[in-house]
């Protein structure tokens, strides 16, 4: 059976940006598990979108993350980020509360 990812790397990476705005290249690839190249790649395609920008903060990047740009995208299927989000927030507010029901009962 073929594996598949319930992510895609970009939004991979866009997310490590998110919780970790002042990562070099090397801890974004590290931490989505790609290649520094294919992060380099992700990265430009992101700010060429407007969803992220960048800002040189000594020898290191600062991103940021441009929310309205990210709300209004809209590439595949008939989701919005907005609303994805919104479903992944209960999904984690279900798998919160099923892993204490199951913490009660052991």
């Amino acid at each position: 059976m073929a594996r598949w990812d319930f992510l895609t790397n970009h939004a991979l990476v866009l997310i490590h940006v998110i919780d970790h705005p002042r990562s070099t290249l090397r801890d974004i690839a590290a931490a989505v598990g790609i290649t520094e190249r294919a992060t380099l790649s992700i990265l430009r395609a992101l700010e060429e979108d407007g969803m992220i920008s960048r800002q040189k903060e000594g020898r290191r990047n600062r991103y940021w993350v441009n929310i309205g740009a990210l709300l209004r995208h809209r590439r595949q299927g008939p989701y919005s980020v907005e609303e994805m989000a919104s479903a992944l927030l209960r999904l984690s507010q279900r798998v919160s509360e099923s892993a204490a029901s199951q913490d009660g009962r052991a």
